[in-house]
This record gives structure tokens, sequence and C-alpha cells, in this order.
């Protein structure tokens, strides 16, 4: 299968896909990756076999080695898929944030979404946007424990489903564009700070939260930030903190305070740009799976009924209402009328509408033809014949009634769905609801609304195309110093992984030091081979000497420096090579 965007998919989760998910996704572009980008991944990675094999959850690392990630390389896509596919999940390439509505309809698909960018040098501990560390290190692993993997796409299911406003939409556009000017190089402060207010005044003026925005913060305090076991001892297992080797030191530290996790969770916002003061930790992942479903049964998806008709008149999205029979209803709701004990007993939508059962468009009731609208009646009616072609009228039960000549009858599965009249009436006491100028009549059958969810029954034929983003994410340019960097970086690396050359390692050095002084990774990467391998005694020590210096001289280099010294001593150890012999295979 291709993608609109000429991707092919072989991976079955990923094929499965409807194309309006498929929009979202893109090519990796994996040769754009610069030798730069490929060390600053291996800096991260080795980091975490360091500190996370015993402080995150024990499904992790062993995750990473199903999974196929290397600690050496960036992962492509197809190989993970590969390998994702033996446990029926796959995986896409997207464009930094998609929208959250959309995210969750990927998961329900079993399919991550992966942004394909590589965090930048200066954002190596932390990154503000969401990319290749975080969606393929971070998610991928954890999904091979097969209760978290139901907790996950569960959670798309519902999520999908989620009813989500305008404003909600507004707030993610905001989020993510602060996130890519964060991420930018030599980023504009004045433009930060402009967009950080945005955000501010976004989250200010959201109202009350919509489903959407509650169940946003459930998912962001267990996939993204969950600490799971005892509150003493709580071990990683959120995407955020595994990908994150700055956070998932300072989030088990006892300034960063830990709540039991419930569902009282979803009422505390979270800032997605900056490290979390507080986190939750769950029992184990059944415990995820009872609030998330504690939480579904709230949802209008579950209850129906006025309440869900009135979520949906809120948010002023495009929403689908379900009657008791079946037949779906999808449009903008704007009016829902209610009996004295406030049961709804007759909705209005804005066009354009469509009616669907079990998620697929009726032939001939698509948005073109009800493109003005579309309403009717809820409840029952005093027994009446109904055949096609004789004038009936329908007395419902709360005093709606419905007078025409009925044209056609509309079932499915020995349910009757919708009635089609021509030359009809619709009123409620003195109110018209239809009038026979406004051509025919076609009245959905329920006695009750069962489920309203958010978005289009059937998405594809309704044409509902999510919004793409057109803010791209930032892509570092690669001017000719920079390429001269970069040039630098691959031929230490193919010493490294030639292990040959070694006596060029000296004149690399010399030449970072005179071109690019501001550089410090290279020259850990040159002292790790020089250490491994016992050569040239005296580089080592004029290296050693540059490293401590940038340390000391330079604050926000002073944990990455030591971490990097730490790691020369540890690959020495056994279980480092053991490790790093299983990622290799």
């Amino acid at each position: 299968m291709k993608s609109e965007s000429g991707i092919s998919y072989s991976n079955p989760a990923v094929a499965s896909c409807p194309k309006h998910l498929l929009q979202f996704a893109v090519d990796q572009r994996y040769d754009d990756y610069t030798p730069v980008d490929h060390a600053v991944w291996r800096f991260i990675m080795r980091q975490n076999i360091f500190f996370l094999r015993e402080y995150a959850h024990k499904v992790y690392f062993q995750g990473l080695l199903d999974t196929g990630i290397s600690f050496e390389r960036i992962p492509r896509i197809e190989e993970m898929n590969e390998i994702l596919g033996k446990i029926g999940w796959g995986a896409v390439a997207v464009d930094g944030f998609i929208p959250p509505a959309a995210f969750m309809e990927f998961q329900a698909y079993k399919v991550l979404v992966i942004a394909c960018d590589m965090r930048q040098i200066h954002h190596i501990e932390y990154t503000p946007a969401p990319d290749i560390v975080h969606e393929a290190a971070g998610h991928a692993p954890i999904i091979v424990d097969r209760e978290y993997s139901n907790y996950l796409q569960r959670f798309g299911e519902v999520g999908a489903r989620a009813m989500s406003s305008k404003k909600d939409f507004e707030l993610y556009q905001a989020i993510r564009h602060l996130s890519i000017l964060k991420e930018q190089p030599n980023s504009n402060e004045n433009e930060v700070a402009e967009a950080t207010r945005e955000v501010e005044r976004r989250f200010a003026n959201l109202g009350e939260p919509s489903e959407m925005a509650l169940l946003s913060r459930l998912h962001w305090w267990t996939v993204e930030y969950g600490l799971i076991g005892s509150l003493d001892n709580p071990k990683i297992y959120g995407a955020g903190l595994l990908s994150s080797i700055g956070e998932s030191v300072s989030c088990l530290e006892s300034q960063v305070k830990k709540i039991p996790y419930s569902i009282d969770a979803m009422n505390q916002p979270f800032d997605i740009t900056t490290k979390q003061p507080q986190l939750f930790v769950c029992r184990d992942f059944e415990h995820l799976t009872d609030v998330l479903e504690e939480f579904a049964g709230r949802m209008a998806y579950s209850a129906g009924g006025r309440e869900g008709i009135n979520k949906a008149i809120e948010c002023a999205n495009v929403a689908t209402c379900q009657y008791s029979s079946g037949i779906q209803v999808t449009g903008i709701f704007d009016e829902v009328i209610v009996d004295r004990n406030q049961a709804p007993i007759y909705l209005h939508a804005k066009g354009p509408c469509a009616l669907a059962y079990q998620g697929k468009e009726l032939p001939g009731h698509g948005r073109d033809y009800h493109k003005d609208g579309f309403s009717s009646p809820i409840g029952t009616w005093k027994p009446t014949e109904i055949k096609p072609g004789k004038k009936t009228k329908l007395e419902f039960e709360s005093g709606i009634a419905v007078e025409g000549k009925v044209e056609k009858l509309l079932e499915r599965d020995g349910r009757l769905l919708v009635i089609t009249f021509c030359d009809c009436t619709a009123k409620y006491g003195d109110r018209v609801l239809f009038d026979p100028d406004w051509g025919n009549y076609d009245m959905a059958v329920g006695d009750r609304i069962s489920s309203v969810f958010n978005g289009a029954a059937d998405k594809d034929a309704y044409n509902q195309v999510a919004l793409v983003p057109k803010d791209r994410t930032i892509k570092v340019p690669s001017d000719v110093k920079r390429k001269k960097l970069e040039n630098l970086y691959a031929q230490v690396r193919k010493i490294r992984e030639t292990k040959k050359g070694y006596e060029r390692l000296g004149e690399i050095w010399e030449t970072q030091q005179a071109e690019h002084p501001e550089d410090w990774l290279l020259s850990m990467e040159i002292f790790e081979i020089l250490d491994m391998t016992e050569e040239q005694p005296q580089l080592k020590v004029k290296i050693e000497k540059f490293l401590n210096d940038r340390k000391a001289r330079t604050k926000d280099l002073t944990t990455l420096i030591s971490w990097g010294f730490r790691l020369v001593d540890y690959h020495k150890k056994p279980e480092y090579q053991a490790a790093l012999s299983a990622s290799r295979e």
C-alpha cells in the first residue's frame, strides 16, 4: 500500500490505517541524518544503557533489543516495522506534533507515530519537541509488554472518540509553534517569549476542559511521564522520561513530587516544553487500564443522552450522535430539544451532515446530499403502519408529530434506520420543525441517543481531512562550516567502526579545535577511542584537559561531560559489552 505522499507500507498495522490518518505520514529521509545526528543518538542511547538498566521498568531494556533499535545509529522506520509487525504493531514517520485526535487514532490502529527529526546537540538532555529519540527509543520498547500494548491501543480507541473543542486545537497549534521555536538553534528570544505568552493565553482561555483535554492529561501522566511500582522506589516507563537523559535522572529525586495515580490525574495540567514538577506512580499496567475504563465510562460516547449531545454542541466541532438503532448522524450539532424531564427528544445539526451505520456511510446520505443540515426526533411513536407509498402520521410519545408520504425505508441487519418522507411536516406543539417546502425529510429512527463521539462516523467518506500543520519543524541548515564538522564526525565514526586509522585522530582533533572550538562531543568520541585502544596517551591527556576545562567553564556542559567520562569507564565492564553486542545482533 502507498500513501498519498508515495510512501510504501508493507506493515499490516500501517496498511490498515485509513487515508485521513496516512495524510500525516512523511518520508523519514534517512539520508538527511548527519554524522552529528548519529553521534547525538549514540551518546543518548549509551547513557540509557548505563542509567536505565537499573531505573527503568524491567521490560524496557529487553524491549530495545526486541524492537531492533540500535545503540549505535538512528533506526530506520522500515526496519522497526519489520520487527514491530511480529507483535502486531507498526510505525509511521510524522513531522513533529500532530493533532491529539489523530495521534490517538493511530494508537487505536496499533501504530506508533514517530517524529523523525533528531534533537540537536544543544538539547541533548531534553528536547521541547518530539523527536525520534522520544518516539523510537521511548515508546517502542515498552509495547513488547502485552498488557501495556493492550492499554496503549485501548487508550487510542477511547481517545479517538473523545470530544474536542476548537480551543483545544488552537492550544495544540500554539504549543507546537513554541516547541519548534525552542528547538531552533539561536532562536529569537522575543519570538520565544511571545510564543510562550500565546500558550499561556490559550491555557487561560481554555474554559472547562473538554474530554480530549482531560484524556490528554491522563496520557501525559502515564504513557509520556509515568512511573510504576511503589512511591518510595518507582521505576520509569513513560516515553518522555525514557528518552530524556536529563529528566530520567532528575525525575527520581525527592524534589519531584510522587503522587499515587488515579483518575484525579486528569485535573493536573502539564507544560510540554519543560521538566515536570510532579509525577504519578501506578501500581502496575493493569492499574492504568482500570483508570482508563473509569474515565471512559464518563465519556459522551459511553453515556450518550442529553449530556452527550450537549458536549457535542459545546465543542462546536464535527461530531457523531448514534441512535439506539445504530444509525449514526454526523454534523456540527447546534440544538437539542428536551422534554419536561430533560430527556432529549429532537436534535439538529447544521450542514454538511452525513448518515452512517457501523462506521460506514449509507449510500445517498453523504455530506453533499445533507449539505444544509439534518434534524430528527428521538424516541418512540404510537403503533402505526409504515409502508412506502402511503401517507403516515407518526405521533411520538414526546408530543412531536411527523406526517407525510413514506417514500422509502432504509434497513440494516433487520433494523429500521431511516424513513424518507415527501410532502412532510414535523411539529412540536406550535413549533414547525420541518416544512414540506424544504424537500424530502429523512428521519433517523431510534428511541434514544446511545453514544456521542468526536468526528465523523466515516471520516474518509465524510472527507474529514484533519488540519495538517503548516508550521513545519525546523531543520538545522548545513552550511560549509557545518558540513566540515559533520565530515570530522564521519571520519571518527569510520575509525571506530573499522578499527583502522587511529593515527589520524590527532589531526582530526586539532582541526576541530581550530575550526569548531565550541564542539565537545567529537572530543569525547575521540577520547573514548583512545581510552579503549590505549593509543596515543599524550593526545588522550590533552583531550581530557580540554573537556575538563569546558566542564568547569560551561555550566550547561558540566553534567554532560561528566556523564561522558563516566561512560568511558563503564564501557570496559562486561555487562556493557554484553548489552552492546546484543544491540548489534
